[in-house]
This record gives C-alpha cells, structure tokens and sequence, in this order.
C-alpha cells in the first residue's frame, strides 16, 4: 500500500474527514486570496493548481484520485493562497482541517511519519520540475513528464499540460505527433 492510501485509511480509521464537497468541471476548490488550509482527499475527478500571472494562468501541479491536494503555501504559513485548484471534471473530496489533521499527527506519530515523508517527496517532485524548467529542452520536459506521469495525457487537457510544461499548445502538440 502507497502512502497516499496509508495516510487516507489512517485518517478514515480514526474518523477524522470532517466533511465531503463535489464540485463540478471547471468548479474552484480553493481560490488565489483564501485562507485555506485545509487538507483535502482527492475521491474522484482531476484537479490543476495554477497562478494567474497578468492575463494567463500557469499551471503547477495536478492531483488525481486517490492522492491529496492542498494550498500548501497557505498550509504552511497561514497567509491567504497564491494558488488556485480547480476541478478538470466532475470531482469528489473529502476534507480534513489544519487543525484536526495536526492534532491527529501530533497524536499519532506513524501518521506524522508517513505526512513527512509525502510533503518531502512533493517538495524533490518540486525541485526536479523547476530544474526541467529552468534547464531542460522542451523535448526533454515534454519526455519526463511522460516517463514521469502517464496518465496525465489521459485526464488533463493539453492545454493545461502545456501550461505545466511552460510551452505554447503548439509546441506540445508537435512533440507529442514526433
């Protein structure tokens, strides 16, 4: 069993999701300027988290069913979100606060163990993306993101991915036809 579905069944078991949302396509989850700090369980849909950059929006990551999604900069600081994570599809979430979560965390230090070991793994995700970003061809973004994710052209408009791979729609359609 992964970690994402260890953390979530931890969490079921000792009855802490404190509510469920559906959303619909294209629905907010979180918005640039909330204060939200919420910890959330992805149970059905796709979602992209992006900031808006003058008059574009660039996307940062996307979560999938069965994994966790979050503002983390809010998580963290407590300060209102740049981000904002929208549902791609008709979405399911279960929700648990900051304050639930850590106090459980705090309680339970196999669950403080596993939360740790996901953010570091998001954090080296992080690190390696903005490398690729700042280094790598578009070919070479465009590979990793395939030996990295395959599912992403399965559930994320193209759009969306080349946001993420910071290319022009036309740039990631040539490559994936080459």
């Amino acid at each position: 069993m992964d970690l994402m579905q260890q953390l979530h069944n931890a969490i079921s078991l000792a009855g802490l999701w404190e509510r469920e949302r559906s959303l619909t396509k294209g629905e907010l989850l979180v918005r640039e300027g909330d204060i939200d700090a919420n910890i959330y369980f992805i149970r059905k849909g796709t979602f992209r988290i992006f900031v808006s950059d003058a008059d574009k929006e660039l996307t940062i990551r996307f979560g999938y069913a069965n994994n966790f999604i979050a503002a983390l900069d809010c998580y963290i600081s407590g300060k209102p979100t740049l981000f904002n994570i929208e549902a791609l599809r008709k979405a399911e979430v279960s929700i648990v606060s900051k304050d639930v979560f850590n106090s459980f965390c705090a309680a339970n230090a196999d669950a403080r163990l596993i939360w740790d070991q996901l953010l570091i793994a998001l954090v080296y995700q992080q690190l390696e993306r903005e490398i690729d970003i700042l280094t790598a061809s578009p070919e070479v973004r465009y590979r990793r993101v395939v030996e990295r994710s395959p599912r992403l052209f399965q559930e994320v408009p193209h759009k969306y991915i080349a946001s993420y791979l910071r290319m022009a729609p036309e740039t990631l359609s040539r490559l994936r036809k080459s």
